[in-house]
């Protein structure tokens, strides 16, 4: 099927994002949409995301979004016929000090406000949610019953469905090469498949979304890094339902994958990958980036004290993916100020 000449949006990207925006413009009764992926759907990052849900963000309209996010999901496999693997098990923050539970307590007081189910608790009450704990440092915690997992490629095809359901084009193994303008504002998008003429662009491009950003002028400050998590062999007392527990302190988040702990790490010195997205292979799609256990062993030992069934666990995968970050870890979502009717939802 040869691509269309002319759309009112055109959407770059064919991760989670790019096919969640394809799905709510055509719910806002905006069907005439096209979404085009170079390689294929949740290739780059959202294949390997470890699909966590959480609703308690860090400012009000965040939480408002999350709380959203995860309203839909609950509901996303009925209304589209295709499974998001979805689960609500809850999530549980610990704080090893007196600051990080207040800011935790805080973040608890803003989500009552929405009508969120939310709980401060007491370490021994930590431990009783999650049994393979150590709690011996944690001053509280905070519980929210309505957080939850999903599969990310099963809930990216469900958008994707749900898009072409309501209008929209989604084209696989098309690359975008350049933004044309007319007068300050986008006029269409040239590809190796040929040109769309177009109203707007929604740049979701991932760790692409800065160069995609570059050829249209418009600067997009994000980068790719490696990611880690760790999958261990079965483990007993990981059963199923146990909550998502984060441990901003250690800069890890644990959660139950089919009897077996999935850990992962946000490490304080990150390492770049693809440097300055030119990098990046041109081939790459559900690439991963190899094994680095001592660049992990600071933040493994962390979470050795804080689970020590790790200790004595089989490892069965070692993941290492890339997953893009912005200077000051939002994202960007919105009207790029360099080009009129130039959108991006990149960063997350």
């Amino acid at each position: 099927m040869q691509i269309p000449q002319h759309k009112q949006v055109v959407i770059i990207g064919g991760g989670i994002i790019g096919c969640s925006v394809a799905y709510h413009l055509c719910k806002l009764g905006i069907s005439d949409v096209v979404l085009l992926e170079r390689k294929n759907l949740t290739s780059g990052t959202t294949w390997h995301a470890a699909g966590l849900v959480g609703q308690l963000r860090a400012t009000q309209n965040l939480t408002k979004l999350a709380q959203y996010t995860t309203e839909l999901l609950k509901k996303l496999e009925e209304e589209t016929g295709q499974a998001t693997g979805f689960k609500e098990t809850g999530s549980l923050s610990i704080a090893n000090n007196a600051e990080r539970f207040e800011e935790l307590k805080r973040g608890a007081s803003m989500a009552k406000c929405f009508g969120l189910e939310v709980e401060v608790i007491t370490p021994q009450e930590a431990v009783r949610l999650w049994p393979l704990m150590n709690a011996k440092d944690l001053v509280g915690a905070v519980y929210l019953p309505g957080d939850g997992q999903t599969n990310p490629t099963d809930t990216t095809q469900a958008y994707a469905k749900g898009a072409r359901l309501q209008g929209a084009q989604i084209f696989e193994n098309v690359k975008a090469t350049g933004i044309c303008q007319r007068n300050g504002r986008v006029s269409g998008v040239t590809t190796d498949s040929g040109d769309i003429e177009c109203e707007f662009v929604v740049n979701c491009a991932g760790m692409w979304a800065r160069e995609i950003g570059r050829v249209a002028g418009v600067n997009i400050p994000l980068h790719a890094a490696e990611h880690f998590y760790i999958v261990t062999d079965q483990i007993d007392g990981v059963t199923s339902g146990l909550p998502t527990l984060r441990d901003p302190g250690s800069a890890t988040y644990f959660k139950e994958e089919v009897g077996c702990i999935l850990a992962g790490f946000f490490e304080a010195k990150a390492k770049p990958w693809g440097r300055g997205g030119a990098s990046i292979p041109e081939d790459f799609a559900f690439g991963t980036l190899g094994e680095d256990w001592e660049h992990l062993d600071d933040v493994f030992k962390k979470a050795m004290v804080r689970i020590p069934a790790l200790e004595t666990a089989g490892i069965k995968l070692f993941l290492n993916g890339p997953e893009s970050f912005t200077p000051d870890d939002r994202y960007h979502l919105g009207e790029a100020v360099e080009l009129k009717n130039y959108y991006v939802a990149a960063g997350f």
